[in-house]
């Protein structure tokens, strides 16, 4: 902003006055920057003070074999001067970047398209305040001096948050990567205490995934259906050594116990900054739209929607893998167990939208024996997701 206002300054003063005063002007316009270190300042204030004088000249020998026509020679030394002045100081800044060892590539990539920009932006706008100060008074320049302080204040305000926008779409990304490195720890710890279950969480965010993309649920969305089939069964961590690898039925109050995972991983998670919402939709992926379920009993509309697509996805792949106390079910055995549990245990419309899924996948997607449900493979969608935002 400080360097396209004292442009601004000596564009007006080159093209009125010539180049002393436009060389002086652009001394001058560093005088308050002046700090440590001070060599940095003094070299900035003589490349300033060098362009004022180039764009001077510029201007005045443009504008020399116009003088019979006194607005088309400020109109034309205005011209010239503007595209000087701006091509003069990105030469300089270039220069002394260079001069530090750095390449110049990334730094034009940068300066130009503002360079290129802020010529027709403020040109017209000098040129006019050259000719009311000629031809009106010179009282003028405040009038338009204002206005242009201020839209160039507007301009880097506006630039500002774009800058902060980019910083936070960077940030969320990195907490999206973390949020699934995160998750796939746990799970990875989950799948090492038993063999039977290892890759289950890891085919349940696919599933959750791949149902929310079908029901057309955005892209935030379909990654919390990832992110949460991925943690839904954490709370197993806490279940008594040798529950899960129980290889016969489960007794009454062994089934009681059983059912605490959701709740304990709710616990889990809660304790997780930014994880309030996942832990909620994990707490209820046991619940039945009929009111049946656990732990609250909860029923229909009342279950969060991703609570209600998990509950499907894991309940698909429980019948379709193999399990200490039977084989696993065929796909089409699991898909017709599916259908008959609608509007008991099972959303109608969500059955209906993972129905569609499995009705377009091969056969190693609907018995979960695809690459991408070997939860190690999980980095891939966080590489994916940074490519998108990209």
């Amino acid at each position: 902003m400080e360097s396209s206002i004292s442009n601004l300054l000596v564009l007006f003063a080159a093209v009125l006055f010539g180049p002393l005063v436009a060389m002086v002007v652009g001394g001058a316009s560093m005088l308050g920057a002046l700090r440590a270190p001070y060599l940095k300042w003094g070299t900035y204030t003589l490349t300033r003070a060098v362009n004022g004088a180039l764009t001077g000249l510029i201007a005045s020998q443009a504008s020399s074999h116009l003088e019979t026509n006194q607005i088309a020679s400020i109109v034309v030394s205005t011209a010239c001067g503007g595209a000087a002045v701006e091509l003069i100081d990105l030469g300089f800044g270039c220069l002394t970047y260079r001069l530090r060892g750095n390449s110049t590539r990334a730094l034009t990539r940068v300066l130009l398209p503002v360079t290129l920009v802020s010529v027709p932006l403020y040109m017209p706008l000098v040129a006019l305040l050259a000719i009311a100060y000629e031809r009106v008074s010179p009282l003028t320049l405040p009038l338009f001096l204002a206005p242009a302080l201020a839209f160039h204040k507007l301009f880097a305000l506006y630039q500002d948050q774009r800058r902060l926008a980019d910083d936070l779409g960077a940030a969320n990304r990195r907490m999206e990567t973390a949020n699934l490195s995160f998750a796939t720890a746990l799970v990875a710890t989950l799948d090492a205490r038993d063999r039977y279950t290892a890759g289950h969480s890891a085919a349940v965010a696919i599933y959750a995934r791949d149902i929310a993309e079908r029901l057309g649920l955005t892209r935030a969305e379909c990654q919390l259906a990832h992110l949460c089939g991925l943690v839904h069964d954490i709370g197993k961590i806490a279940l008594p050594p040798g529950l899960l690898e129980k290889p016969g039925a489960l007794t009454l109050e062994e089934r009681r116990l059983m059912q605490e995972h959701s709740a304990i991983g709710e616990r889990i998670l809660s304790n997780v900054e930014d994880y309030a919402e996942i832990a909620k939709i994990v707490r209820h992926h046991h619940e039945r739209i009929d009111g049946m379920g656990y732990p609250d009993q909860i029923a229909a509309d009342a279950i969060p929607l991703i609570s209600r697509i998990i509950s499907v996805a894991d309940a698909y792949n429980a019948m379709t893998s193999v399990r200490p106390y039977r084989d696993a079910m065929p796909s089409r055995v699991a898909r017709m167990r599916l259908a008959q549990g609608v509007e008991g245990q099972f959303d109608t419309t969500v059955v209906a939208a993972f129905e569609a899924v499995l009705a377009g996948a091969d056969e190693d997607y609907r018995m979960g024996k695809s690459a991408e449900f070997n939860v190690l493979a999980q980095e891939f969608y966080a590489g994916e997701a940074d490519q998108e935002a990209a």
